[in-house]
């Protein structure tokens, strides 16, 4: 894949001339074009072509190799993996990342090429290391990852065969082939010998790095793509994926939980508090009551005492 993904702004000069150099009716367009496959040296391709205006090229043994271009379904997974990759690197910076056009030299036995991966991972430790004035990288990637260009057998053929063989053969700890469909997906970690062994899915799906420890993705997750607030909720990705976004959701949580409580005591403080009101309110009703009736019975009783003193009958 190449980073001109929507395509190329073609110059375009137009002429017109008739037969004697006048200025006629006919007109043409002066097209820059791919040199793919053309023979250089290697000086020649640092100098001309590794950072040429308008095609990407890798170098392969003396020729030029034109980089092609994924279709928007890989290109898309591409970025997925990459916003994961740099959210993993965010949380653990252990290491640098290239993408696109950022080469590196393989000298393997009996040859040499100069490949571009989509991404290239170099660890701190990396004894070749990564300067940010770089614009290549002296050592050999630990990582690289090739997001699949599949208009023709031989671009498959490119990325699931001959650089695969390269970068093995150079000593690049892991390789990955990202295909959203699914057809050349592939992760390799480096075994001994200079021999790729496949990764392997675990039972969920997950594929998790050798050479960046605590890295991890599920391969069904290159299609669905989720978001990365989804991805901080999941527990793939959650422990590297918006970190500050989870502390940050875990105290409101907690402040949510605080308040609750404390709404919960207050509001069991109130039915406490109308409970007393009721009781004393039911005191104060049985206490009137006793008062009525201590009354009416003082009344019953003057009336008695009247009663009798009517008729002349003395209680003393």
């Amino acid at each position: 894949m190449t980073n001109r993904e929507t395509g190329m702004e073609n110059t375009q000069t137009l002429r017109t001339h008739d037969q004697t150099g006048t200025p006629g009716c006919q007109a043409y367009h002066d097209e820059p074009r791919s040199e793919d496959g053309k023979r250089v040296s290697e000086s020649l391709y640092w100098e001309k072509y590794y950072e040429h205006p308008y095609f990407s090229y890798e170098w392969n043994r003396g020729y030029l190799e034109e980089k092609p271009v994924s279709d928007l379904m890989n290109v898309e997974a591409g970025r997925w993996f990459l916003r994961v990759l740099e959210a993993f690197l965010e949380t653990y910076p252990l290491a640098k990342i290239t993408q696109w056009e950022f080469g590196f030299r393989l000298a393997l036995p009996g040859r040499t090429t100069i490949r571009r991966p989509d991404i290239g991972v170099a660890l701190n430790d990396n004894p070749d290391g990564l300067g940010p004035d770089d614009r290549t990288f002296s050592g050999v990637f630990d990582l690289c990852v090739e997001i699949i260009s599949d208009s023709t057998p031989e671009e498959v053929r490119r990325d699931t065969v001959h650089k695969k063989r390269e970068y093995g053969g150079i000593g690049v700890r892991e390789y990955y082939i990202l295909d959203a469909r699914g057809r050349h997906t592939a992760f390799w970690h480096l075994a001994k010998g200079g021999f790729y062994r496949v990764i392997r899915p675990d039972s969920r799906g997950v594929i998790r790095s050798g050479v960046l420890p605590g890295f991890q993705f599920r391969e069904s997750d290159l299609v669905r793509q989720p978001s990365l607030r989804e991805m901080s909720e999941d527990r793939v990705y959650r422990d590297f994926v918006l970190p500050y976004y989870q502390a940050e959701k875990l105290r409101a949580e907690k402040a949510e939980k605080v308040a609750l409580e404390e709404k919960l005591r207050a509001e069991k403080a109130e039915k406490a508090a109308q409970k007393e009101r009721l009781r004393a309110e039911k005191a104060e009703e049985v206490a009137q009551t006793e008062r009525q009736r201590a009354e009416e019975a003082e009344q019953r009783a003057e009336y008695l005492a009247a009663k009798l003193s009517e008729l002349g009958i003395s209680l003393e």
